[in-house]
């Protein structure tokens, strides 16, 4: 068998040195400075700009695609297509170093970024520069495109697919999943919740980073009279939340909540702030309303709500409470929603606003996935990661987590997340192994040369 260790071997050192380089631009969705030609913020189109001049210097051919996506191809014929994005999710929680710095300790690399997606996506690119170095891109072509809204929506590659009317591939993958591979994903709808609410105690309530996120960090100001500060010590000692107060004039307070970040597919994972507080709130001032909501939501399945649902292959629902805001007199929310393919969102949605929870209104909604899983290009990356790695193990799989392979076709999720490693991906102090970088370039070249060999 070709030595694809080998391959990237001299890439060691250059991979980890841009990575770092990639990892300095705070690449988060900013509406403030989008513009035209920057159609997801300033930082997001410079991290765009970034790979798009590497790509040039080593000898690729790239095309802007008008702000949304940065894409490199070399070769000719068939095409494989990998799709990776370079924005993140915005920063939370405390960092053991800045997280924009790219910090390496111990052979881990530090930073918002390093896994979801940037350090994949620039093991990519070097597996790529590898091959054609090599000369064994010939009789396909490699489209590799980043995008610049993935965290967001996903307008990237809806823009590349259906305005540019760039093809579809006959083969491709996304670095921005798991190992083996993932062959199923299950839908993801948002819905926001509106209730009208009158808090004569809540003055301003605003929490979450995105709904894709369990909120971690939740702030309220407000007025409570009484042993206030009693009551928060002992509700919140007994929690997984931590918490702040200050006094800000006599019986008003301004009150933080903490609580553990987790990506939205796993809600359970994480402790999720905003619904500690309204908890606290309907236990201090009496009000069933919020403990209501807040119950509704706490297993993070549905089962409460009455709505949970399984299936075989893409196994049970999710709701995530991501952001959360109170503002004259209403209470609002929005939920990530993640379903198997026997779920119709549309259905949930006019059950919940049965329920006396408040105006319920879908913002999106992103189809099941399912990939027949003995197909010709699920077989041969299943083999591609196992000769690599020698894992005969660990399944492929299906997950809760949505990736650019809903956005394309013939596309499966492939990597670079390795098993049982935690690499806090939208968590706090996010990491990536340099073994596990340099690891996954071996895997992408092989990956692009066998599927290019599929191509013949």
């Amino acid at each position: 068998m070709f030595d694809y260790k080998k391959l990237v071997k001299s890439h060691e050192k250059e991979v980890v040195e841009d990575l770092k380089k990639w990892i300095a631009i705070p690449s988060v969705y900013e509406e403030d400075s989008k513009t035209k030609e920057m159609p997801f913020g300033k930082d997001v189109a410079r991290a765009l700009e970034y790979i798009a001049l590497l790509a040039e210097a080593h000898g690729f051919n790239v095309d802007r695609c008008d702000g949304y996506c940065t894409e490199i191809s070399y070769g000719e014929g068939d095409i494989i297509g990998i799709y990776a994005h370079c924005d993140v999710v915005p920063v939370s929680g405390e960092w053991k170093y800045p997280p924009f710095s790219g910090e390496i300790e111990d052979d881990v690399m530090y930073g918002r970024g390093t896994s979801d997606d940037k350090g994949p996506a620039m093991a990519t690119f070097h597996a790529l520069c590898a091959l054609k170095d090599a000369g064994r891109i010939e009789g396909y072509q490699v489209r590799f495109v980043v995008g610049g809204n993935e965290e967001s929506g996903s307008e990237c590659l809806e823009y590349y697919f259906k305005k540019l009317k760039k093809p579809y591939p006959k083969y491709g993958f996304t670095p921005d999943g798991d190992f083996p591979l993932i062959y199923g994903e299950k839908g993801i709808a948002n819905y926001k919740v509106e209730q009208k609410l009158d808090l004569p105690f809540l003055l301003s309530l605003r929490g979450g980073t995105a709904s894709n996120s369990v909120m971690d960090h939740v702030t309220c100001e407000l007025e409570a009279k009484g042993n206030f500060k009693k009551a928060c010590k002992a509700y919140f000692g007994a929690t997984d939340c931590q918490y702040t107060l200050e006094n800000l004039d006599e019986d008003f307070y301004h009150l933080e909540v903490f609580g553990k970040a987790a990506h939205g597919s796993l809600p359970n994972l994480g402790v999720n702030a905003g619904l500690c507080l309204l908890r606290f709130l309907s236990f201090y001032f009496t009000d069933v309303r919020l403990s209501n909501i807040a119950t509704s939501y706490l297993d993070g399945d549905g089962s409460t709500l009455g709505l949970y649902k399984e299936s075989e292959a893409l196994h049970h629902t999710t709701f995530n409470v991501g952001l959360m805001e109170y503002e004259n007199g209403v209470l609002s929310y929005v939920v990530n929603f993640r379903y198997p393919e026997n779920v119709n969102p549309k259905k949930v949605i006019d059950k919940l606003n049965t329920m006396n929870l408040g105006k319920h209104t879908l913002l999106s909604i992103s189809d099941p996935l399912l990939v027949d899983p003995n197909g010709a290009m699920v077989r041969t990356l299943e083999k591609v990661y196992r000769d690599e790695t020698g894992d005969l193990l660990t399944p492929i799989m299906t997950i809760g987590g949505g990736t650019y392979a809903k956005e394309s076709k013939n596309t499966i999720a492939f990597g670079s997340h390795f098993p049982n490693r935690d690499d806090r991906i939208h968590n706090s102090n996010e990491t990536i192994h340099l073994k596990d970088l340099f690891d996954s370039m071996a895997i992408y070249a092989h990956a692009i040369d066998a599927l290019g060999r599929l191509c013949d």
